[in-house]
């Protein structure tokens, strides 16, 4: 393990956090990670990590804190207060969140994070558990150019297409306009499900053929066998996506950015949501598509 890589500490191991921060053990990161459940510390341990009990011992010697929890109020939670990060986080530590929250919750904590002498990044990221899971993961990023350039090679080992996209905010607006495309292109590939099906196509002869054209896509890639298969099992649920199209619907209208697909594709996830479906994938738009269809799901 090289002694010159820049300690870390990992706050929230969840279905992206836990292969995220087993990737950066893997590079040779010394990771410290923390979280609520103690069996998924556990995992980061046998993965060759170290555990700790809680926000305070897991920051206190780091020189890079990175969080991946679920929304803005967990952030504030885990930032903020006398166990929070920035009460105890050392001074020039280096803080990289990359929760999808609001642009808003990220410029906040970036300039209370400046008067206790922390320097911070939003770094969200798209690429579902897949992605974190191969290291493929697109990460957009806001903040100092130079935070950047510090975090990059940390980051080299997470991700693939690395980009600064602007000032702290600047991260969580690009997430917002990913979060945006996939749910669409999502639900364009569920209503394409749904009409080739009734049709009485090939579905997978038929989906093989449309991801070979301009109709293809990262999303129909990645999300074809949970279409074929009826498999939702969570790589990202539709609770979070429903938080994601509320940020993004909140931070367009503040700007003046009309969504007509979008706030209707928001108001799918969110009835989606309202049926119980909010623990399964966000394939599971399919779901939705064919209640209105006259199936019985």
């Amino acid at each position: 393990m090289s002694s010159n890589l820049p300690k870390v500490a990992w706050i929230g191991l969840g279905i992206m956090g836990s292969p995220m921060s087993e990737n950066l053990v893997e590079a040779g990161y010394q990771v410290t990670g923390y979280t609520l459940e103690q069996d998924k510390i556990d995992r980061l341990v046998a993965a060759g990590g170290k555990g700790a009990a809680s926000i305070a011992e897991a920051v206190r010697d780091a020189d890079v804190v990175i969080t991946m929890v679920p929304a803005s109020p967990q952030v504030e939670a885990i930032a903020y207060g006398p166990d929070g990060i920035l009460e105890n986080a050392r001074q020039g530590a280096l803080l990289i969140d990359m929760s999808s929250i609001t642009p808003q919750t990220s410029v906040d904590l970036a300039s209370s994070a400046k008067e206790k002498g922390i320097r911070v990044l939003d770094a969200p990221v798209s690429g579902g558990e897949a992605g974190a899971i191969e290291a493929v993961l697109s990460i957009m990023v806001g903040g100092e150019q130079s935070d950047f350039d510090a975090a990059k090679p940390l980051l080299d080992a997470l991700g693939k297409t690395i980009v600064l996209c602007g000032p702290h905010g600047s991260g969580q607006t690009v997430k917002a306009a990913n979060q945006l495309i996939v749910a669409v292109n999502i639900q364009a590939c569920a209503e394409a499900v749904v009409f080739l099906e009734k049709s009485g196509v090939d579905l997978a002869a038929a989906l093989d053929v449309l991801n070979g054209g301009l109709a293809g896509s990262t999303v129909l890639t990645r999300k074809k066998d949970n279409f074929l298969k009826r498999d939702f099992t969570p790589g990202f649920r539709i609770d979070l996506h429903h938080k994601d199209m509320g940020i993004v619907t909140d931070a367009a209208r503040n700007v003046g950015a009309a969504l007509p697909v979008g706030g209707v594709v928001a108001q799918l996830v969110a009835s989606l949501r309202a049926q119980g479906d909010g623990g399964l994938d966000h394939s599971a738009l399919l779901r939705s598509v064919e209640r209105l269809s006259g199936s019985q799901v």
